[in-house]
């Protein structure tokens, strides 16, 4: 141990000795691999061992317990200054597991993933996701506090409990960041505290050239309580000074109306010799002389790999039984609780167990046969005031498009402080109506983070278009399937005037691409009713919905297929009068011209079936059996209708199909000009059908 360290009352030479463990044990994982960041995981040890070993509560051998502490690695790079941790408190990781870092088939992948490692809540590969997702966790305490235990005095309720954050330079220099930390601000999080390791390094060097600006001073303008331990002593020394970091974490707890933002300043890599405070510590091994220096520096045998003492070990593993009398404590008042509120612990084991409501089948409405229609977004806003009386878990609400989206649940007051709303919008802090202002990435994250809490069911809506601005979240939120929902509006050139900066033209494709991510086109307002039945029926994974601003027709079931084969994510909806020569295929507010279409061929002797394909991950999930069924391999003719790229449907339409589609960007006038102009028409649709069957017999 080096001599410049101050350790919190209470700790032993053990404690310290399990400090220095971690750094050998980060040097020689690195070195061993060949690559990874050891630098940040060296110096943010003491920082780590304070969080895991003293401040959090949770139980390593129950990492799921209801009453746990959330940790979020925003700086996933660092991702031993969470493997190891885990390891030494007994989570499920060995020796061994940290001997495999970065290696196939090890649980110590190069960034933490909670579907891979236990104990890790979020996977945070790109930088700000992490901090941005974590604005969620608190979110969610909130709400879940106010469904279940709303009159508890604070900090009294078994339901209250705290996220931290380890968080980078770079997770506060990209913009999903400031976008969430806003929003976090307005909130009122007073749950959330964040530890900011303030080293000055990148992978460019010296942050200098980049990031200049006073950021403590910037998250006090956000509205959070802003906190600074100096371990650099204002760049005059080094003192690890533990007891100070944790004394600000304990008056951070103590906030109950602001966010905290603790600043700690930092030297990357400290104590290696000549390597401390550069950037070739943050993304590379350190080399024998580097590892063996730092092992000298705090003591230990530069000859020995991954030395990790017994007497350390198991103490370090005695968190466990700390752990159970924190537990048993909470237990206490978790059982008094449940004794007390009957109702609401109903809900809560119904929650846990991602269980549907009672009346949700019947929740649903259908809608009646009608040429003129609704747009599926006002369709899907009435589905979601059906459910809102239903699904108390279910909530919700608009990147700023509340309005267009038709995300907001009637009557159901919002999720702000109560001293915060506006003449249209009351607050209340166990609200349900969520407004994340025009900050579409941060709602992803924010999304991501409210599913992974574990109780809730969240979805948020902007424009198709803007999708873009949130694809990195929705990526990572594919990664790790969580459930959530984006509500995608304005789906085509047929939202018409505001022209081609707005109109999506290669987002379905672009989406479809990404693996685990289920992308959901309705084609009228009884597929749009299914579509929320079925995704909330899965529970598996993000889902897509993409929605019209335009009216379409409602189809008449009883001429067509029953809206419920949505399911199965493409379904015949209209057979052939005969053994069909042609199949057309069509998705969304196109799906109409199609039907058309089969008509006109039916009438000119041509037998067509109709297929509506509102998923294609869906339909992807079918058996052979089925999908065969609904597109048979002796059908060469094809036709597919969607006014977008039409890369997705090649592989459905093989040598002879024809696409109906859009290849280029859209223009400013209305739907009914633009669909007629860029060949959106039955006659169009029937063209591309008999050019398809000549191909196929030629």
């Amino acid at each position: 141990m080096t001599d410049t360290f101050k350790a919190p009352e209470g700790w032993t030479e053990l404690d310290k000795r399990a400090v220095d463990t971690v750094r050998v044990l980060a040097a020689d994982a690195v070195e061993k691999v060949g690559n990874g960041h050891p630098g940040t995981a060296v110096s943010l040890a003491p920082a780590a061992y304070l969080l895991y070993q003293d401040v959090m509560r949770h139980d390593p051998t129950d990492p799921t317990w209801l009453g746990r502490d959330r940790f979020v690695l925003s700086a996933g790079h660092s991702s031993l200054t969470q493997y190891i941790q885990l390891f030494l408190g007994g989570f499920g990781l060995e020796k061994k597991d940290i001997e495999e870092l970065r290696t196939w088939g090890s649980k110590t992948p190069g960034h933490p993933e909670n579907f891979h490692t236990k104990g890790v809540e979020i996977t945070t590969g790109p930088l700000g996701q992490g901090i941005s997702s974590s604005v969620g966790f608190a979110m969610a305490q909130r709400r879940e506090r106010g469904l279940l235990d709303p009159d508890a005095a604070p900090g009294t309720s078994p339901f209250d409990h705290f996220t931290y954050v380890i968080a980078s330079d770079g997770d506060l220099q990209e913009g999903v960041s400031s976008e969430a930390s806003s929003l976090a601000g307005t909130q009122q999080l007073g749950n959330l505290i964040v530890l900011w390791d303030d080293n000055e390094i990148s992978i460019e060097g010296n942050t200098s050239i980049a990031f200049t600006e006073d950021t403590a001073a910037r998250y006090e303008a956000y509205g959070w309580d802003v906190r600074t331990v100096d371990w650099t002593q204002g760049g005059t020394a080094y003192l690890e000074d533990v007891a100070a970091l944790k004394a600000e974490i304990l008056e951070a707890q103590k906030v109950t109306d602001k966010p905290t933002f603790i600043r700690l300043r930092t030297v990357i890599g400290w104590p290696i010799p000549e390597l401390a405070g550069s950037h070739a510590v943050h993304g590379a091994k350190l080399g024998a002389e580097g590892v063996a220096g730092l092992k000298k520096a705090v003591g230990f045998d530069p000859e020995q790999q991954f030395q990790v003492d017994e007497d350390v070990l198991a103490h370090t593993r005695s968190l466990a039984e700390r752990a159970a009398a924190d537990k048993a404590e909470w237990e206490k008042g978790y059982q008094a609780w449940r004794s007390a509120n009957t109702e609401q612990a109903a809900l809560l084991d119904r929650l846990v167990a991602r269980e549907l409501p009672e009346g949700f089948a019947e929740a649903f409405p259908a809608f009646e046969a009608d040429e003129k229609g609704i747009a599926t977004r006002a369709a899907s806003g009435k589905v979601l005031g059906e459910l809102a009386a239903v699904m108390p878990e279910l909530w919700g609400g608009s990147a700023d498009l509340a309005g267009s989206n038709n995300t907001t649940m009637k009557g159901e007051p919002s999720f702000l402080p109560s001293e915060i709303g506006s003449s249209e919008f009351s607050g209340d802090e166990y609200g349900r109506t969520l407004h994340f202002g025009i900050r579409e990435h941060a709602m992803g994250a924010i999304l991501s983070g409210i599913s992974l809490h574990g109780l809730t069911r969240p979805y948020g809506g902007t424009f198709f278009q803007f999708a873009d601005y949130m694809r990195g979240a929705v990526r990572l939120a594919s990664l790790m399937k969580t459930p959530a929902t984006y509500v995608w509006t304005h789906d085509s050139v047929g939202l018409g005037e505001d022209g081609p900066t707005h109109q999506p033209v290669e987002h379905l494709a672009a989406y479809r691409a990404i693996p685990n991510l289920s992308i959901v086109r309705p084609a009228d307002a009884n597929e749009t009713s299914q579509a929320w039945k079925v995704l909330l029926e899965r529970d598996n994974g993000p889902v897509g919905l993409i929605l019209s601003r335009q009216a379409m027709p409602t189809f008449d079931r009883t001429e067509y297929a029953g809206a419920e084969n949505l399911a199965k994510g493409g379904y015949v909806m209209k057979e052939a009068s005969a053994e069909p020569q042609v199949i057309l295929i069509g998705t969304g507010s196109e799906l109409q011209y199609a039907a058309e279409a089969q008509k006109q061929l039916e009438a000119e002797g041509v037998p067509a079936r109709l297929v509506s394909m509102p998923s294609v991950e869906w339909f992807d999930e079918q058996d052979e059996e089925y999908k065969e069924s609904v597109l048979p391999s002796s059908v060469a003719a094809r036709v597919t209708v969607e006014a977008g790229i039409a890369m997705p449907w090649h592989r459905f339409l093989g040598t002879h199909g024809r696409a109906v589609s859009l290849e280029h960007y859209g223009a400013s006038a209305d739907a009914k000009t633009l669909f007629r102009e860029y060949g959106f028409t039955p006659e169009a649709v029937v063209a591309a059908a008999k050019e398809s069957l000549a191909a196929a017999q030629a």
